[in-house]
């Protein structure tokens, strides 16, 4: 269903809602990105002293900014789609999945969602045991370190075909298994040469 043809005055309320998205969408997934591509690779060259003076000051920092981020940009998502479809209009599920912005936007939500309980129930849990030992300069468990590790990787991993199928809601009118798989597929292809690319880039002082 096309923006335009919502209510006007509802239109204001759609708008803001996707404004706050953004915002927060963008301030969650930066932090991401930093954590993965720039973070994780600077912290395994520091030894334990550095570790325990740097960390405790970091990472609560940047995980309250990565965390809220994540659960706003997930609030703000679900409210647009729920607003769009059955408080501003009363198409309903019928209504989203009858065309191809109701298909990615699904797509895009349905990665997202993925990506929200990995930061909230598995990386933001993990990263506070971390977080805990590191501060009184003891060895963080390495089961709970690989499994927030993993987590925040994959959350890498979806958020660019998420990405694309966010942006593929307003711009592309056709949606079928075939594209949203291509994009998965490429997405994945994208991240993980950016993987390979962050432990070499950037190294040296200009």
């Amino acid at each position: 269903m096309p923006t335009e043809l919502l209510p006007d005055q509802s239109v204001w309320i759609h708008f803001l809602l996707r404004w706050l998205h953004f915002i927060f969408g963008i301030l969650w997934i930066g932090h991401l990105y930093f954590f993965n591509f720039v973070n994780g690779n600077v912290q395994a060259k520091l030894d334990a002293a550095v570790k325990k003076a740097v960390v405790p000051e970091l990472m609560p920092r940047a995980l309250w900014w990565f965390r809220w981020g994540a659960m706003i940009t997930f609030l703000t998502g679900y409210s647009m789609i729920i607003y769009r479809y059955w408080i501003a209009t009363d198409g309903g599920m019928k209504a989203l999945m009858a065309s191809s912005y109701g298909h990615w936007i699904s797509l895009g939500g349905l990665l997202g969602t993925i990506m929200w309980f990995n930061v909230w129930f598995i990386i933001w849990p993990g990263q506070k045991k971390i977080i805990r030992a590191v501060a009184a300069g003891e060895k963080p468990d390495a089961a709970v370190a690989e499994r927030a590790r993993k987590a925040s990787k994959l959350n890498t991993f979806l958020s660019i075909p998420m990405l694309f199928a966010m942006g593929a809601a307003s711009h592309l009118t056709i949606s079928n298994w075939v594209w949203w798989v291509g994009a998965i597929i490429v997405g994945f292809l994208i991240a993980q040469t950016l993987f390979k690319l962050a432990p070499k880039v950037g190294t040296k002082i200009p």
